[in-house]
């Protein structure tokens, strides 16, 4: 039976949390994702979680550019989720995403929840790191293509790349009447 309700995990992967791109605020908050993650899993809710996914190629590209430390190498134990997550996550659906936000989310949150139109009746709940990048990106993506949807983000259960970075980007998500527990 499809569910009305969805958990987006953004990017909880080695390299954000304590390897190249890690923060102690990314450690802090991972015990927290791992218990919501547990629950939502438990209760049988779809979970999707996201996957920074870069090629050999990274300081190459646009982003490397700008931010030249690589991280979410495909096959390496950076780009990896972190084992507990990981652990929590089971079989749970796995989204590969190039780039901050992925354009095929709205097409996995419809094909799992069975959402249609306009996201009436949904409620998308979203997790993860990097506040200001990623989980700005994918919650500004899921809000453009499910208006009418309920959405939040669980505070607590995020981190930016910086303590004021990521209160600016619960501030932005809010002012996009996106809910912020």
């Amino acid at each position: 039976m499809k569910q009305n309700r969805i958990l987006i995990v953004v990017d909880m992967q080695k390299d954000f949390i304590d390897g190249a791109l890690g923060s102690a605020e990314a450690v802090a908050i991972t015990p927290a994702a791992v218990k919501k993650l547990r629950a939502w899993r438990e209760a049988g809710l779809p979970v999707i979680a996201t996957l920074d996914t870069h090629g050999e190629n990274y300081l190459s590209t646009r982003e490397g550019r700008f931010l030249p430390v690589e991280h979410c190498v495909k096959g390496t134990p950076g780009w990896e989720l972190n084992g507990e997550i990981a652990e929590a996550l089971g079989d749970g659906v796995r989204l590969e995403k190039p780039s901050f936000g992925s354009m095929e989310l709205p097409a996995l949150v419809r094909e799992l929840t069975g959402a249609e139109g306009d996201g009436k009746g949904l409620s998308i709940e979203l997790i993860g790191l990097c506040t200001d990048i990623c989980v700005v990106s994918n919650a500004m993506i899921l809000k453009a293509a499910f208006p009418e949807a309920e959405m939040s983000v669980d505070s607590a259960c995020c981190a930016g790349v910086t303590p004021d970075k990521h209160r600016a980007a619960l501030e932005t998500m809010a002012s996009c009447q996106i809910r912020i527990d």
